[in-house]
């Protein structure tokens, strides 16, 4: 009795592995593909690639958050089948078995999808996986900087906000200073902002420091904010500010401050000069003259 018990349970024990192995070796998921995040009103495609390693497929079907919404059946006329759920617009015309194409996402398309894929009788196998998927409304600007001043000084603190455009989900901020990520105990997060039936989210955040002589970089500080959503959103804004530059004393030449030096004679001075002597001279002959004749007149005539 012990024996056939034991035989028993062997052969118990060996059926199941060969069962299982029969299942795993029979149906089997290749591939899901599922967009991580997605941009509001574009049209998405999920992907489902199985191998039925010669089994007949009995049907392909999609679920959101456990709800079903697109079921694929061979033998059915039409195969696809669409079942109304919120956000979710299929395009039939474009799905069949191996994907799903959605139209015209909403933040409402947000949610856990997964694909489902069953064999036929006898065994009905059965394999699912699945994927999250983000639709994102994105900002519909750029961050904006506030706070600034045109010109810093040395010892200056400079304290500014950066507050990005209304978003879902939130977007990410971050603070360069001269294309270096600031230390984060230099940044101050603010509370998000949440507005409108949709719940869009607006965040702040600060930064506040001292300016050094480090800061500036050939006379200039450049202070970036940048707003991120994932990988499908990614903008920023960049202000550059001057640093003030200390007043300089005048300046005075040796030659200014202790003496003045009468500028040379030049050519034309030099001809000048030497024309005016012989006229000089002229004029002292002339005189002469004069005085020698009325003096021989005077004698000549008495």
């Amino acid at each position: 009795m012990d024996m056939f018990q034991h035989n028993s349970y062997g052969f118990v024990i060996l059926l199941s592995i060969i069962l299982i192995q029969d299942v795993t070796e029979s149906l089997r998921l290749t591939e899901v593909r599922i967009p991580n995040h997605v941009i509001r009103n574009n049209t998405v495609r999920l992907e489902c690639h199985f191998d039925m390693n010669g089994e007949a497929l009995y049907s392909v079907k999609w679920y959101k958050d456990g709800y079903e919404f697109y079921r694929y059946v061979p033998r059915d006329h039409p195969p696809a089948q669409v079942f109304m759920q919120n956000g979710i617009y299929v395009n039939l015309h474009n799905s069949s078995d191996n994907q799903v194409v959605l139209e015209n996402v909403t933040l409402a398309s947000t949610g856990r999808y997964r694909c489902e894929i069953s064999g036929e009788a006898p065994s009905f196998t059965t394999v699912s996986d699945h994927g999250d998927m983000i639709v994102v409304a994105t900002p519909d600007h750029g961050p904006v900087i506030t706070g600034g001043k045109a010109r810093y000084q040395i010892g200056d603190m400079v304290r500014l906000n950066c507050t990005s455009g209304r978003s879902k989900p939130a977007a990410h901020l971050q603070w360069f200073i001269n294309g270096e990520p600031a230390d984060p105990i230099l940044t101050r997060q603010f509370e998000t902002l949440v507005t409108g039936r949709e719940g869009l989210e607006t965040t702040t955040l600060g930064l506040e420091f001292r300016v050094r002589q480090r800061h500036f970089k050939k006379g200039d500080m450049k202070l970036k904010c940048l707003a991120t959503i994932a990988s499908i959103y990614w903008k920023s804004n960049e202000e550059s500010v001057e640093g003030d530059r200390p007043l300089r004393t005048p300046y005075s030449s040796p030659i200014e401050s202790r003496e003045s030096v009468p500028p040379s004679s030049s050519k034309a001075d030099r001809v000048q000069a030497s024309n005016s002597s012989k006229n000089t001279s002229i004029f002292i002959n002339s005189e002469i003259i004069k005085t020698l004749l009325f003096i021989i007149s005077s004698t000549f005539f008495r």
